[in-house]
């Protein structure tokens, strides 16, 4: 069996950015296609957020583009369409961003959003919901190496 997962952007700025104290399980996170059959993906948008925020953090240019695209070796990144907006301004969510990325997962037919903004999400069939805790127990549970 294999899973698809989308990283939330607090999880990846948790990895990218080191923040304690996520920053251990975003790491296994991210780690996870090492070991197991696991695509990790985080949505266009996300990518613009990351170096956004990791900028502010920062305030250097040149270390944020290298964390970026050490990053981007790691997961893919899932387009943003026309259709996922749409799809996102449909389900009338309070945050919009988050309607964003869940409409990204469920148009690629993702298996999973991994975040630690649980509210932010409706939970849905179509699309699981993990936190990072839960997403490193589900796959150590349910696929083998």
């Amino acid at each position: 069996m294999a899973l698809n997962l989308l990283i939330d952007t607090n999880v990846a700025l948790d990895f990218i950015l080191e923040r304690e104290p996520f920053f251990e399980t975003s790491r296994k996170v991210i780690d996870l296609p090492n070991e197991h059959n696991v695509t990790e993906f985080v949505s266009a948008t996300t990518v613009t957020d990351i170096y956004y925020i990791a900028y502010r953090h920062l305030k250097n240019r040149e270390i944020v583009m290298a964390l970026l695209k050490k990053f981007l070796q790691v997961v893919k990144v899932a387009n943003v369409t026309q259709k996922e907006i749409y799809m996102a301004l449909n389900l009338d969510w309070k945050d919009f961003e988050d309607a964003v990325q869940y409409s990204v997962a469920a148009s690629n037919d993702f298996d999973g959003i991994v975040t630690r903004n649980m509210q932010g999400f409706d939970e849905d069939d179509a699309v699981k919901i993990f936190t990072p805790e839960e997403v490193c127990k589900y796959v150590e549970e349910n696929l083998e190496d």
